[in-house]
């Protein structure tokens, strides 16, 4: 993620408060605050697919993501590249899960298969734990926060359900643009 702060996280760790914490009952600081970052992170398009294949295209489809991030048989040249990959597919899942849940089994281009929201929560709560099985020297303090997404993971995606809502309903307040 990042490590200054993003302009619109405020933003984002209000929207998600209100949704996790007022309409879930979800009240966990460490939780809230990283799927604010998560949402300023994929607010740029490009971080969504930084997944790259070996001549540095973006990897869309989650199958080849996860065949990825294998550090035997894929492409993770080492397990910290794994953790990194199953963290970022994590966040994927749970992103598509619960901000665009329509496009789960749509076939939007031929060429892709879109997973559906089972297969989202499978992957995503799978790839949570696998990183929070990393608790060891740099990772110890962030691993309890992984097990928890991963445990909770259904209820995220719900939680980023209702902070779409939210948003949809701020965006229907807001005057037309002008046209000049």
């Amino acid at each position: 993620m990042q490590n200054q702060s993003h302009p619109l996280e405020p933003f984002f760790r209000q929207a998600v408060r209100n949704s996790y914490e007022g309409k879930l009952g979800l009240h966990d600081p460490d939780v809230t605050g990283y799927i604010a970052r998560l949402l300023c992170e994929f607010s740029e398009a490009d971080n969504l697919y930084k997944v790259r294949d070996e001549m540095g295209r973006p990897i869309e489809e989650l199958e080849e993501m996860l065949e990825a991030s294998d550090p035997v048989h894929g492409t993770a040249p080492s397990f910290d590249a794994e953790r990194a990959l199953r963290k970022h597919i994590g966040d994927y899942a749970l992103f598509v899960g619960g901000m665009y849940p329509e496009t789960a089994g749509s076939s939007r281009r031929l060429r892709l298969h879109h997973p559906s929201l089972e297969e989202l929560i499978h992957v995503g709560k799978e790839s949570y734990f696998i990183v929070s099985q990393f608790n060891l020297f740099e990772y110890e303090q962030e691993a309890p926060l992984f097990a928890r997404l991963s445990d909770w993971f259904e209820r995220c995606i719900l939680g980023l359900t209702l902070v779409r809502e939210e948003l949809s309903a701020k965006q229907a307040l807001l005057p037309p643009p002008r046209v000049n």
